[in-house]
């Protein structure tokens, strides 16, 4: 009775072979340079006892990480740099002195506003404003799902390295809108996000070296020496 025990132990141990129809060769992108998708196969196929092929579901999950990357970085393309605007009037650059919404609404105010907060590491605020922007113009059902995930993601979830200050409060009522996203629900983190901009940066712009050349000379100094 003890040799059985035993015998059945090490059956329950042994991990049962993979069938051959659940597994595929890697795909492309993961082929040693110079293989090809045959060649590997072949190679997989008489290879000896033991060794081991991707399995068909890891596979598939790559593929969809990929595809989810790609996505991600199609639907929020960055914002075109400042030399690529229209450069501002000199009544404009003196109209961003006057209240924290005519910066905002001006397209150039914005851009520098933004290279600003760059120099003081918080330009996500400024790019989780501008997405929840673009989310509250869409109409289409299933974009406004699309969109609302990515800004989950990049600018909500406590994993990612591009996460805005929320409060507690404003992040539970995120969390309860995400099962089912509209084009509005990021409404509240959006106002606390332009609450803080207004607060804590705008006046720092405002006596900073590159609005005071802007109003001074008309054009801003090179950030990295600002």
């Amino acid at each position: 009775m003890r040799l059985r025990h035993s015998t059945q132990g090490r059956r329950r141990r042994t991990s049962r072979p993979l069938c051959p129809g659940m597994m595929q060769p890697l795909p492309p992108s993961r082929l040693p340079p110079g293989a090809t998708p045959a060649a590997c196969a072949g190679a997989a196929a008489a290879a000896a006892p033991g060794t081991q092929l991707l399995p068909f579901s890891a596979v598939r999950n790559e593929e969809r990480r990929r595809a989810w990357w790609t996505s991600r970085e199609t639907k929020l393309q960055p914002l075109p740099s400042c030399e690529a605007c229209a450069a501002p009037s000199p009544e404009e650059v003196r109209s961003w002195a006057q209240s924290f919404d005519k910066l905002m609404h001006s397209p150039a105010g914005r851009n520098v506003f933004r290279e600003f907060l760059r120099t003081e590491y918080s330009e996500e605020n400024m790019l989780f404003w501008l997405a929840c922007e673009e989310l509250k113009a869409e109409a289409n059902k299933h974009v406004v799902d699309e969109k609302a995930r990515l800004i989950y993601e990049d600018y909500v979830s406590i994993l990612s390295p591009k996460e805005v200050s929320l409060d507690s409060r404003v992040r539970e009522g995120i969390n309860k809108r995400m099962q089912e996203p509209s084009a509005h629900t990021f409404d509240d983190a959006q106002l606390q996000i332009y609450t803080l901009m207004h607060r804590d940066s705008y006046p720092r712009f405002l006596g900073s070296p590159v609005y005071r050349a802007l109003l001074l000379h008309g054009s801003t100094p090179s950030f990295s020496e600002a």
